[in-house]
């Protein structure tokens, strides 16, 4: 299976929301999307982590836009009077990753819509993100959205984070905690996580994870900017499903780390309104 590959034919706003200015863009037979471009500051490598953390986690059942390749051409965005904007479309011709844009979506608000995320989705949640390393879940910046009386998980290109260091990144590293579960919006809120582990381990097989890499275009992995250490994009699909493959071995001390960060967040007393400001 390959993504749907969209041509790009019209920005219609930018997002200015967070440092990597993703825009609302029409495409001639996709509809719109959110795109994230590969000009951007963050780079290729957040474009890769967008679509390996979204795809996988749309793998286990969690809640993503549909995803899609959208390609800029040499002139799009031309008429773009916004200098920034316009270096960034400049460096962004070919490859660049799409959300489906949700109309009427906002943005999630534990206070008003708390009530939206069940249990089971925020167990499931808390063990994905530790899994994947995502640092973008805690209270002030969710990242996600609500749609339709439904929750949607956005923006993952901060994940995987250790992709920017390979050289650094031995066995030990990749099978490290992660430490930053403890700042995740649905700690509180998990439950019981050596289920969610058994459970949703076992579906991320090493064939899932081929395919899921299989579908990141070549032009990503090779990018000359942001996947310099790599000489091909095989040789980028193998690095990556060995982070994962090795990351999902038991014994799992991501698991083991937010259960330990759950039921100590548990224990501390509650706080006063006045101090969650």
């Amino acid at each position: 299976m390959t993504l749907p590959r969209h041509a790009a034919t019209r920005y219609v706003e930018p997002l200015r929301e967070g440092g990597s200015l993703p825009a609302v863009v029409d495409t001639a037979d996709g509809g719109l999307f959110v795109v994230k471009f590969r000009g951007a500051g963050q780079g290729a490598k957040a474009l890769i982590a967008e679509l390996v953390v979204g795809r996988l986690a749309q793998a286990i059942g969690l809640p993503v836009p549909a995803l899609a390749i959208v390609e800029l051409s040499e002139a799009f965005g031309r008429s773009e009077p916004d200098p920034e904007i316009q270096d960034i479309l400049r460096g962004s011709e070919g490859v660049n990753v799409g959300l489906r844009y949700l109309d009427g979506a906002f943005n999630f608000d534990a206070a008003a819509a708390g009530d939206l995320v069940p249990v089971e989705l925020a167990t499931r949640l808390v063990w994905f993100d530790a899994l994947v390393t995502n640092v973008d879940r805690a209270p002030r910046n969710p990242n996600l959205l609500v749609w339709r009386r439904s929750p949607w998980l956005i923006d993952h290109g901060g994940a995987l984070y250790a992709h920017h260091d390979w050289p650094a990144v031995d066995a030990a590293r990749t099978r490290a905690a992660f430490p930053r579960i403890r700042d995740h919006i649905f700690l509180g809120q998990a439950d019981d996580l050596d289920a969610a582990d058994a459970e949703l381990a076992a579906v991320l097989t090493p064939d899932v994870l081929a395919r899921v890499l299989d579908e990141v275009p070549d032009e990503l992995y090779t990018d000359p900017v942001g996947c310099r250490e790599f000489t091909s994009a095989d040789a980028a699909r193998a690095r990556y499903a060995d982070y994962l493959l090795t990351r999902l071995a038991p014994p799992r001390e991501f698991v083991a780390e937010a259960i330990r960060a759950r039921d100590a967040l548990r224990r501390e007393p509650p706080q006063r309104l006045s101090a969650r400001r």
